[in-house]
Parts: C-alpha cells; sequence; structure tokens
C-alpha cells in the first residue's frame, strides 16, 4: 500500500518549512510580551557574551547553544536540532542504502576488525572474512581510528575504489584489497528461518524503505517451507518509517480495520490509517516478542495486531514511544527533527511513556528508563474480542514472561572480566576466530565442551586477564553461550548465531511451545490462558535486579 508521507521514529520527512515574513509584531500585549521585543533582548544577549565574555565565543557556536537550549527547554526528547552529518547518518538508517564495500566493523582489540562481511557485498565478493584486521585504509595506517572514522573512509559512491591492507589469522604477511564500492542494503530482517514443527522465526530489527517487502517475502519462502505459526521478534527494533509499520500490519489485517491513528494540533497531522487487503496469511497463529528496547513503529504494528486479537504479544512491556517526529529543512544543510503528533492504536490508546520517565542518549533518539521513576498508572481498553489491554507505558504483553538474566555468579564474573574494558571481547572474538579456522569439520549445534571452555581460560590468563577458576565455572553457562554464538558467527553465519542463541532463549522457548499447541489465533489465546500460570513461574527464576543476558 502507498503512504504518501514518510515517517521516521516516526517522523514525517517534510520539505521546506522555514519562516519568511520574519517576525510578526504582536498586539494588545506589553513590551515585555512582545515578540518583537524578545527577540531583540536575544539579540542584545547574544553580542554582548560574543563581544565581552571573560572566555572567547564564535557567534556561530552561540547560535547553536541558543538552538539546543531552546529544544532541551522543551522536555520533548524525541525534538532535536541535526547537522548535516547527522542528517545523512539518519538516512542511511531508514533508507537502508549507502555506498561502501558492505561489511559490519567494530573496533577490537585497538584495531578495526569485519565482524561480518554482508551477503553478496563487495567485501564478500573480494575475500574479506570474519576477524580481518584493517590496518591500512587507501595506504594510512587505521590504528587508533575508532569505528566512525573507519566508515567516513570504507562509504563512498557507487563505483569508486578503496585500497585496504588485511591482517589475517594464519596469514604472516598483511593483504592488499582493492574493493570497488557498491550500493549496499541494509536489511530489516535480519533472521528469518524454520524450527521444528512448522514455527516460523522471523527477527525484524528496523522499519526502514524495504522492511514490508522484505518481511512479505521472508514470510511467503516460510510458508513454502510448511510454516503453521510464526515467532515475530520485535525485542530489539527501535522503530523506523511508519508508513512501513502500517504496510506491515497490513500484512495481518482484514481490508478496513485500523491500523493506527495519528492526532496533532496541525489540521495537516489529523489522519487515520486502516488496512487496504485482506490478510495474507489467514488462521496464522503468530507470537509477537517485544521487550524495553521495542519502540515506535514497532510498538504500532505490535499495538494493531494486539488491539485486533490478531497476535498473542510475549515478552516484556515496551518502551513507550508513542509521538510522531517530522523533518524540516533548514539553511545550509541542516535539519529539525521536531514532535508534531502523537499515534493511537485501533482502540485508542496512546502507549507514550511520560517524557520525565525517559532521557535521551547522544543521539536523542534511543531512550531508555530513567531510574526511579514512578509506576505508571495504566488505563484499561478492550480488544475486538474483549480481552483487557492497556494503555500508557508501552505495550504491556499479553503473557509477561522475562528476558533471561544473569545469575549472581554470572554478574561477578562479568563485573570481573569488565575491569579490563573492551579486552575480555577482544580475546573472546580472537579465540573464537581462531577456533573456528583450526576446526574445518565443525558443524552447526557443535557442542561446548570442557576441553572448549578450557582452552579459552588460559587465553584469558595469557592475555592478563586473570579471574578465580571456580568463578569462571560458575559462569559456565554465559562463558559458553558467548564462545558458541562467536564461533558459530565466525564458522558460518549471523542467521546461524542467532539459530544456537534463540535455542536457549526462553521467551522464544515459550513462543514456541506455546504455537506448537496451536493451530489458529484464537486457539493460540485459549493455550496461552491454560499455560499462563506455568509459563509465569518458570519465568520467574529470570526476574530480579541482574541485568538481561546480553545478546550477541
Amino acid at each position: 500500500m502507498k503512504v504518501k508521507r514518510a515517517v521516521l521514529a516516526p517522523t514525517i520527512i517534510a520539505g521546506v518549512a522555514l519562516a519568511t515574513g520574519g517576525w510578526f509584531l504582536q498586539r494588545g500585549v506589553s513590551e515585555e510580551g512582545n515578540v518583537y521585543t524578545q527577540a531583540r533582548l536575544f539579540e542584545e544577549v547574544l553580542h554582548r557574551i560574543a563581544d565581552q565574555y571573560v572566555d572567547r565565543k564564535d557567534p556561530s557556536s552561540l547560535y547553536r547553544m541558543a538552538i539546543d537550549g531552546l529544544l532541551h527547554e522543551l522536555g520533548d526528547p524525541h525534538t532535536a536540532f541535526m547537522t548535516p552529518e547527522e542528517y545523512d547518518n539518519l538516512k542511511v538508517q531508514t533508507q537502508g542504502e549507502y555506498g561502501g564495500i558492505g561489511s559490519e566493523i567494530d573496533k577490537r582489540d585497538g584495531w578495526i576488525t569485519i565482524v561480518a562481511p554482508l551477503p553478496g557485498s563487495p567485501s564478500e565478493r573480494a575475500g574479506l572474512m570474519a576477524g580481518d584486521r584493517i590496518i591500512e585504509i587507501d595506504g594510512v595506517s587505521t590504528r587508533g581510528w575508532s569505528t566512525d572514522d573507519a566508515v567516513s573512509k570504507l562509504r563512498g559512491p557507487k563505483g569508486t575504489k578503496v585500497k585496504l591492507k588485511v591482517a589475517r589469522v594464519g596469514v604472516d604477511e598483511p593483504i592488499p584489497f582493492e574493493i570497488v564500492r557498491d550500493e549496499i542494503h541494509v536489511r530489516s530482517v535480519r533472521t528469518a528461518y524454520l524450527m521444528d514443527g512448522g514455527i516460523g522465526y522471523v527477527e525484524l530489527r528496523v522499519f526502514s524503505e524495504s522492511t514490508t517487502d522484505e518481511l512479505r517475502k521472508a514470510l511467503d519462502d516460510l510458508r513454502d517451507q510448511g510454516m503453521r505459526g510464526l515467532v515475530l521478534d520485535l525485542r530489539y527494533n527501535p522503530g523506523g518509517l511508519l508508513d512501513q509499520a502500517i504496510s506491515s500490519a497490513d500484512l495481518f489485517l482484514q481490508r478496513g480495520q485500523a491500523i493506527s491513528e495519528l492526532r496533532g494540533r496541525s489540521a495537516g497531522m489529523n489522519q487515520k490509517f486502516t488496512a487496504t487487503s485482506n490478510d495474507r496469511y489467514p488462521g496464522l497463529p503468530i507470537v509477537v516478542l517485544v521487550g524495553p528496547s521495542t519502540a515506535s513503529a514497532a510498538e504500532i504494528l505490535a499495538g494493531a495486531l494486539q488491539d485486533h486479537d490478531r497476535a498473542l504479544v510475549v515478552g516484556e512491556t515496551s518502551f513507550g514511544k508513542g509521538s510522531v517526529q517530522t523533518l524540516f529543512q533548514l539553511p545550509a544543510g541542516h535539519w529539525l527533527k521536531m514532535t508534531t503528533a502523537r499515534w493511537y492504536t485501533p482502540v485508542g490508546r496512546s502507549i507514550q511513556r511520560p517524557y520525565d520517565e525517559v532521557v535521551a542518549d547522544g543521539e536523542g533518539d534511543e531512550l531508555e528508563e530513567a531510574e526511579g521513576a514512578e509506576p505508571v498508572e495504566r488505563e484499561t481498553y478492550r480488544t475486538d474480542g474483549g480481552r483487557v489491554i492497556y494503555g500508557g507505558g508501552g505495550i504491556t504483553p499479553d503473557l509477561e514472561i522475562a528476558a533471561d538474566r544473569l545469575t549472581e555468579e554470572e554478574l561477578a564474573f562479568a563485573r570481573a572480566v569488565q575491569k579490563h574494558g573492551s579486552k575480555y571481547r577482544d580475546v573472546l572474538y580472537k579465540y573464537a576466530i581462531e577456533y573456528a579456522h583450526g576446526h574445518p569439520n565443525l558443524t552447526p549445534g557443535f557442542a561446548v565442551t570442557d576441553e572448549l571452555l578450557d582452552g579459552f581460560y588460559r587465553v584469558l590468563a595469557s592475555s592478563g586477564i586473570e579471574v578465580e577458576r571456580s568463578l569462571y565455572d560458575a559462569a559456565r553457562r554465559w562463558v559458553g553461550q558467548n564462545l558458541a554464538s562467536e564461533i558459530t558467527y565466525a564458522k558460518w553465519s549471523p542467521q546461524e548465531a542467532r539459530k544456537r542463541w534463540n535455542a536457549e532463549d526462553s521467551q522464544v522457548e515459550a513462543a514456541v511451545r506455546l504455537l506448537r499447541e496451536a493451530t489458529s489465533p484464537s486457539e493460540l489465546f485459549e493455550v496461552a490462558a491454560r499455560r499462563a500460570g506455568e509459563l509465569n513461574e518458570a519465568s520467574k527464576k529470570h526476574a530480579g535486579e541482574a541485568p538481561a543476558l546480553p545478546r550477541p
């Protein structure tokens, strides 16, 4: 379906929106309240600071400080002023395309390292491998570079060349590469596969311009393989384009069913979205997994399916971003991202968490709950089938299953190795690469043996990360999962690594158990009602104050 406005996180990509008539004079107000007077007052303060403040300040920086201060005073973490560079990064996230070599990179052991070449990318075609250390780009050493430094040099127009020198495990001399950049597509569907019993699993990580097409293709492929139930994983999806959330929901709903509604102060922001086609997967029982990192457009999809009893929502309460942002173009390539509306689910609930309960990170998009926030009083609503659901403070799951959490012993081990900064992660990654290279006959699902764990412990000690053996052994589960995931990633692919991790994921396990007993959406709700007590009891072992088990 077509939605005329593209909305990000959600944000409407608007045209130029600039004041053109100067300041409007207000009549019938005091001089102090006159906009023109206030503008003169601001200019006077700015010039005084620029001319006479004890420390010299660049006038252009003062204007930026004033803008930032103004936006901060709105108390809205989603409204932000964007530089051209920040806008370009935003376009990569929402359009899902850029010119480059197509490799996931990270800084490991002080060097820019290939985590994985993207399938079909110039990196893969050229022969770059997971674990390759990029030591030079276009003749310049990358020692001390950040990942942002490397990204700025590796990206470029399609058809241009970049020269690399790579250090590889088992190769004595650096390997030279000359790679022709191509158009790189960042996939929204990171993982899609069929589990035993005909249960499909799809991990949707972002809503970019191709999300609905990717989701449709993944689901059609799984259906052709015999899928009879679906786990749709939105736990780590921060959102993206609203129109893609709407069209994704359209895949599962009947023509005419409401999906979402926007309400803003400007009449042009008030819109209602409904499904334009019939359910593409009628009768397919669906479990949607959500968690604290599920936000924005991902909550729109989850909320629509929950309101219409089309999917059972399982996991932990989502983030709670129920606002809409519009992008306004400003002079010199700058942009203003400003909240202009709120969105509501089909039954009329807003899932917006109060702003005083969230704090923004450095980019103003990823948010987390502020410590000590008071619990939100939840207003109750009813789904199409009469089930009770809640508004405010995120999407509340129909069945709450806690994420796997570190045990006290695992947390103690994690703290011990964290004292060494990123070194533990670097050693783990290097050990996984060497193990994968040294075991050519390894097969998926390989066992984490005592020999494997002993070898890693020795490598940790030789690398200067010394922990008591008893503490290491007590953290065997977590260390083993780390090793299995990293080795699988290095040996095969990110999808195989996700399969391996999911095999021990309690939320995925609960979703699969429910789906194996259900043959329709209505039966899924009945099974969940019967199994709720049992699954909640099993989930309690994962609850507590310890951090959630970090995912790869």
